[in-house]
């Protein structure tokens, strides 16, 4: 992939098995309330912390991802399985090595937050790039009195300031709250059968 010299690009991880509006939403959040140029969904090959049981393959993931990603800015990506990397902490590490002029931005849900000290090398994340954390609902309590939020409170930006995140440098995070939808990847699999992106 190219880039010009100066762009940010927000990067969402996931196993996107299926992809569904709940990633759209949050893309273009992100595009609107970060100010981002461009935002990357990073397909993973096989998240360490599911079971590749119930796991769709990785080409039907990719492809549903990229089915769902119809806007100009928004692309769904391989760039794991290129890179050979298993963990976000490697993932940010390299793209941040091969794009040096870039500004990345990482984008997670509350949950997420919640969960993150359970990633390999979680610290490692907040010291690489920016992070933007998105309001669940019935996650966003927890996430915020959780390990990771609590460790890194004094990095925590205001929501009015949301647009200077990708140019700041890390540790820099907020917290944007936001009427997300309630969406399940793990309903709509048992809806709709397993992988099939859900728009």
């Amino acid at each position: 992939m190219r880039l010009a010299d100066g762009l940010s690009v927000g990067l969402l991880g996931g196993s996107f098995n299926p992809a569904h509006d709940g990633h759209v939403l949050i893309s273009r959040l992100a595009l609107a309330r970060l100010g981002l140029d461009r935002v990357w969904w990073l397909v993973s090959p096989q998240n360490p912390l599911k079971p590749e049981a119930g796991m769709a393959p990785f080409a039907d993931r990719l492809a549903g991802a990229r089915h769902l990603a119809r806007h100009p800015h928004v692309q769904a990506t391989d760039l794991e399985s290129r890179l050979g990397t298993q963990y976000t902490a490697d993932t940010v590490r390299l793209l941040a090595r091969r794009y040096p002029r870039t500004r990345f931005v990482w984008l997670m849900g509350a949950d997420n937050l919640a969960q993150i000290p359970k990633w390999q090398h979680w610290q490692q994340i907040f010291n690489t790039l920016p992070i933007a954390i998105f309001a669940r609902p019935s996650y966003s309590l927890r996430a915020l009195s959780g390990q990771a939020a609590q460790r890194y409170g004094h990095y925590r930006i205001g929501e009015s300031e949301s647009r200077t995140l990708a140019s700041r440098e890390p540790p820099a995070w907020v917290f944007l709250h936001t009427r997300l939808s309630t969406i399940s990847a793990t309903a709509l699999r048992a809806k709709s059968g397993r992988g099939a992106p859900v728009g």
